[in-house]
């Protein structure tokens, strides 16, 4: 259980084209204007040398990299990350927002790109060894999570590439993720204004807060 005036590790999850960044941004905004201090961050990302990664992995042909090698990349991104970001702010009592984490991983490379969900779990508790507080799960139907990550019309569009097979699977993992971890998890539906689901995840994220202060 938190103790007040602790941090909290808050991650979004959720299918390309799912609105998870944008909520993300909200939610930071929100628990600003409530008092806190919060850190804004994303992965692959969010530390220099991570960014450096980011490019490698988010860029080029579908096929540059297998998905063993994905896993050790995002792996040493997310170590980074935590080391440099996330750990020093949580124990400095700041809350950290953050677009992906290693939910993403245990998609996109332990099961939707094969079977290699073992590999991703080991990785993450030899190297990582921690799971967010809270994890908001933005919830989208993935043909159009699809079109609307395609008309963002940027270079880091690798996994978009992979079509429209991948994005279902990767709903039906996060989903199966979501539960078998129920308390951690909170499945927020996509669908909507963007201030309609900025709404539901300010009541995930209050409700959450008041059982754990």
């Amino acid at each position: 259980m938190s103790t007040p005036g602790a941090g909290r590790f808050i991650t979004f999850e959720g299918i390309d084209g799912s609105g998870k960044s944008t909520q993300a941004r909200r939610l930071a905004a929100h628990l600003r204007g409530l008092g806190h201090d919060v850190v804004l961050t994303r992965e692959p990302g969010g530390s220099p040398g991570a960014e450096e990664i980011r490019a490698l992995v988010l860029q080029g042909d579908p096929d540059r990299w297998s998905p063993e090698t994905e896993i050790l990349l995002f792996t040493a991104a997310r170590r980074d990350h935590m080391e440099r970001t996330i750990l020093p702010a949580l124990a400095a009592g700041k809350w950290v927002v953050c677009d992906r984490f290693a939910d993403s991983t245990r998609m996109y490379q332990g099961l939707s790109r094969g079977d290699l969900l073992d590999l991703v779990n080991q990785l993450h508790a030899l190297m990582i060894g921690r799971e967010p507080d809270l994890t908001v799960l933005i919830d989208m139907d993935p043909d159009e999570g699809l079109t609307r990550a395609k008309s963002r019309r940027t270079a880091e569009e690798r996994f978009e590439d992979f079509g429209i097979e991948l994005q279902r699977k990767m709903r039906a993992g996060f989903l199966s993720l979501a539960e078998a971890s129920p308390g951690r998890f909170h499945v927020i539906d996509g669908a909507g204004t963007e201030d309609t689901v900025a709404a539901r995840v300010a009541d995930t994220v209050a409700a959450f807060d008041g059982a754990t202060a």
